[in-house]
This record gives C-alpha cells, sequence and structure tokens, in this order.
C-alpha cells in the first residue's frame, strides 16, 4: 500500500461549535491524511485488535479431567441398556466435553509499519468521506449533557460519533457518558477499530496537532508538516 508525496499538502477547514467555517484552513501532510484507503489493510488491523482483546479463558473438562467414574455404572449384558464403561463418558450429563474450548491465545501476527499504516489509511478514508471535523475548541465549561448534544447536533454528529481530546477533559468525558454511540478518546488511545466503528471523527485543533506528532514517530513515517494558513477559506 502506497501513500501520496509526503510534500502534497491536503486543506481541511476549521469550524466553531457553532459550525461556522472560521477564516483558518488547516493544511494536513498527506503522510498521515491521504494514504490510498484499502479495505484489506483496514479489515487486518481490525482482526489484529479484536483478535487481541480475546482473554482466551474459557476451559471445559475432558472425560479425563472429570470427577468420578471410576468404574462401570452397570453389568455389560441383561440389563437391555447399552453397555456403559463409566458415567464420565460425554453422552452422561455429568460427563466431559467432547472438543470443547481450552485456554488459547488467540492474538494474531502484525508488523508495527503495517499497524501504523493501518491508522494512517483509517483517518485518510474518513478524511476523504467527508468525516473528519476539526473544531477550533468545545468551550464546554461546566458537566452539561444536554449543551454537549446541541453542538453535537450542530455539527451532524449526534448519533456516532468518535471525539478525539489532546488530554483529559473532565467535563466532555462526563458530558457525553450517557450518549449513546458517543465516544470520547485522547489521542494516545486513537486507533483503527474506534474510527471504523463511529460515523463520525471530531477533534479538536490541538488534539490534530499532537495527533499528527504521533504518526510522525511511528515506523514508516517521515516529518509530518502541519500548518496553519491565515485567512483562507476552504
Amino acid at each position: 500500500m502506497t501513500c501520496l508525496r509526503s510534500d502534497e499538502m491536503i486543506e481541511i477547514p476549521v469550524i466553531d461549535t457553532a459550525n461556522n467555517t472560521s477564516s483558518r484552513t488547516l493544511k494536513l501532510s498527506s503522510l498521515g491524511f491521504g494514504c490510498v484507503v484499502r479495505g484489506d489493510l483496514l479489515t487486518r488491523v481490525v482482526h489484529y485488535q479484536l483478535a487481541k482483546r480475546r482473554l482466551g479463558t474459557a476451559s471445559t473438562k475432558r472425560r479425563g479431567e472429570v470427577r468420578g467414574g471410576g468404574h462401570k455404572p452397570y453389568r455389560q449384558k441383561g440389563t437391555g441398556n447399552a453397555r456403559q464403561g463409566t458415567i464420565r463418558a460425554p453422552q452422561y450429563r455429568t460427563g466431559g466435553v467432547v472438543f470443547g474450548p481450552h485456554p488459547r491465545d488467540f492474538s494474531v501476527k502484525m508488523t508495527k509499519k503495517e499497524r501504523a499504516l493501518g491508522l494512517r489509511t483509517a483517518l485518510s478514508a474518513k478524511r476523504e468521506a467527508e468525516e473528519l471535523i476539526i473544531v477550533q475548541d468545545f468551550g464546554l465549561n461546566q458537566i452539561k449533557t444536554k449543551a454537549m448534544m446541541e453542538v453535537l447536533k450542530r455539527l451532524g454528529a449526534e448519533h456516532s460519533c468518535l471525539i478525539v481530546l489532546p488530554g483529559i477533559d473532565a467535563n466532555i468525558e462526563l458530558s457525553v457518558r450517557n450518549l449513546p454511540g458517543i465516544d470520547v478518546i485522547q489521542v494516545e488511545g486513537v486507533n483503527v477499530y474506534d474510527i471504523l466503528s463511529h460515523s463520525k471523527l471530531v477533534m479538536t485543533e490541538a488534539a490534530l496537532s499532537k495527533l499528527e506528532e504521533r504518526l510522525a514517530t511511528l515506523p514508516g513515517s517521515k516529518s509530518v508538516a502541519y500548518e496553519t494558513v491565515e485567512g483562507e477559506q476552504a
């Protein structure tokens, strides 16, 4: 999978919480937001993430591990029943389990470069689908779910949205915790699965700047430029 040339810049408007475009336009490097979108890579990264979340602790006992059953339940002949050697055979209610689950590691292997490329691809997919929203700041100075919901409605992201913050913001995090489909994550935790499982990706300018710094340190990255152009309209 390849990206666009790293010197090509992508412009994206900055809006306020009223969904009004400001006089500033951010220029993003194509290295982080201009990758060619490949569904197979995104599928493998999502599979990698979900597989790592599985505990793999499910366990059952075979017939040799269950307790009891050291003798025949009844004699071999003369009872009219099928011959049985132990009540711990799989057909008995208290017997062992055939081909049951046992503790195992479900994780799959994936290189760091592939995972980094998957993250850039997911961000590029959101940008290409016009589902990436950059806001100046939420400006929420109190914990108010109703106020936060109104902001998301104006942004068109009230049904399914992933909010990316540069750091801990209790006002925002507590204001959206009861809103279905709305999740908050910090830059350090941005991942492919959460990006793709939400319709909109909303982040502040500060979060975007910090995210590009993170992208620049990932394997296979070069220096990622982040510029703000004053007085330009998208």
